[in-house]
């Protein structure tokens, strides 16, 4: 087995963001890792599932799998890795992509906000998408209703790059909607997955893909969400990585904005009111 079949074996077994697999793939390395759990190297209670799958993984299936359904699987090894990834405390194991690849290379940034916005919120995510695209950034989100396929959109429409880092496989159109947006971005962006083709989204792997979005991207925006939001986690990865983190300030009567007061409240958002604004922001962050 060499390192792609082992990678493709522990991408299919190991739910992403784990610390425990990602701590053991860094110091023993992907085949490493899969000799000793061959090797009864693991609790084989503690991990039994996991083991099991990896016992029962043929990587060229795995790969296959992949393939079909029209995907490409890159690695740390593959010179399309995104090496912006590598400053996460628990890396991918690898990422399953549709589109353009090389285009997680281009500076990016990051706009994430709630299912549920304004038309205040909208307009925004989808002018910033836009003024950053105007000079040349791509722009990253999550897929999802709301400022997220606002975001996608501004994108598109001003003849932009836009990557959608999705919680479900490659293959899924979830949300069911989205099935015409996630066409119009693999013409000219990327779609991401950490996870096989064929798996469903469950709520856990919405916050692991959120590391994700705030790792591939320079900075990240936050539009509008709720006091509680995963989009407060996105902005919460970006700091932990030391990128610039702002946030959109909306009325104080609007629940929309209350994730984005309490960002700019404890300081962990810069406010920012304009494309201009961000642009200076980010440059000074540098």
């Amino acid at each position: 087995m060499n390192t792609l079949e082992a990678r493709a074996v522990l991408f299919a077994a190991v739910e992403g963001g784990s610390p425990f697999w990602s701590g053991e793939i860094e110091s023993q390395g992907p085949m490493g890792v899969i000799e000793r759990a061959e090797s009864g190297g693991y609790d084989p209670i503690k991990f039994a599932k996991t083991l099991q799958k990896i016992k029962n993984s043929d990587p060229s299936q795995i790969l296959e799998k992949i393939i079909h359904s029209g995907a490409q699987f890159i690695t740390p090894e593959d010179h399309l890795w995104p090496a912006q990834l590598d400053d996460l405390a628990n890396p991918p194991i690898a990422l399953v992509v549709r589109g353009a690849v090389e285009n997680l290379h281009l500076p990016s940034l990051a706009i994430v906000g709630t299912r549920n916005p304004t038309n205040y919120g909208v307009r925004v995510a989808g002018d910033f998408a836009a003024g950053f695209v105007d000079r040349e950034w791509s722009i990253v989100s999550g897929g999802a209703y709301g400022i997220d396929a606002a975001a996608h959109r501004g994108a598109l429409v001003a003849e932009g790059i836009t990557v959608a880092v999705l919680a479900a496989g490659i293959d899924i159109n979830y949300p069911a909607g989205h099935m015409r947006l996630f066409e119009e971005i693999i013409e000219n962006g990327v779609l991401v997955s950490e996870v096989m083709p064929g798996v469903s989204a469950i709520p856990s792997r919405f916050l692991t893909r959120n590391r994700l979005i705030a790792a591939l991207s320079r900075a990240t925006l936050v539009v509008e969400a709720a006091f509680r939001s995963g989009s407060l986690r996105t902005a919460r990865d970006a700091a932990e990585l030391m990128r610039p983190v702002m946030a959109i300030p909306g009325p104080i009567t609007s629940p929309t904005s209350e994730g984005c007061h309490r960002l700019i409240g404890e300081r962990a958002a810069e406010v920012v009111t304009s494309v201009a604004d961000a642009v200076e922001f980010i440059g000074l962050s540098r």
